[in-house]
């Protein structure tokens, strides 16, 4: 079914772990005044980063032939490289030879990279405007969460309900400076 989807129009395929990865490249990517999918460009979520294999046998080298790129975190970039070797887009893959290739790694994760350029306090106020302050100082209140720094907090928040990631990942990138954008999400738009 991908396969069939994927082989009209489309012309590069960014393959990303999850609906917040999507969500947030497709909102930057609006605020540059680009509209991905009438550029040919399909964003797909894995569904999580060990589902890369499948996904490269269908749009990669022994599927479609698509040209690749994606996003990752830090602690799925060996997913990423073992799975792009075995279907033959490179050997022997380092994280330079990654970005070359298109794909980028986010330090932690996307949410990391959101929070370290927004910085904790316009973060905060982008949970008051979602109307989550009560929600998010219940959370800080938890026993596990006290003497953890702000920022771990606020990473760890929005992946406590279904759906709240791709809402934070939409309203971060709302509010983002355009001057400090994460060099992943950064490198990623400027490959495709």
């Amino acid at each position: 079914m991908l396969a069939r989807e994927l082989s009209g129009g489309v012309r590069t395929v960014v393959l990303v772990e999850g609906d917040s990865d999507r969500t947030a490249l497709e909102a930057l990517a609006t605020r540059y005044g680009r509209d991905l999918a009438a550029e040919g460009i399909a964003v797909v979520p894995l569904g999580g980063a060990t589902n890369i294999g499948r996904f490269l046998n269908v749009c990669g080298p022994p599927g479609l032939g698509l040209p690749l790129a994606g996003l990752c975190d830090i602690g799925e970039e060996r997913h990423f490289r073992r799975h792009l070797e075995r279907v033959g887009i490179g050997t022997g893959l380092t994280r330079a030879h990654l970005e070359t290739l298109g794909f980028h790694v986010c330090v932690a994760d996307l949410e990391d990279e959101l929070i370290r350029a927004l910085g904790p306090e316009s973060v905060q106020q982008v949970i008051e405007a979602q109307g989550e302050t009560r929600p998010f100082h219940t959370f800080q209140g938890q026993p596990a969460q006290r003497e953890r720094p702000v920022e771990h907090q606020l990473r760890r928040f929005m992946g406590t309900h279904s759906g709240r990631k791709a809402l934070y990942a939409q309203a971060l990138v709302a509010h983002l400076d355009l001057e400090r954008v994460p060099r992943p999400l950064e490198r990623l738009l400027t490959h495709v």
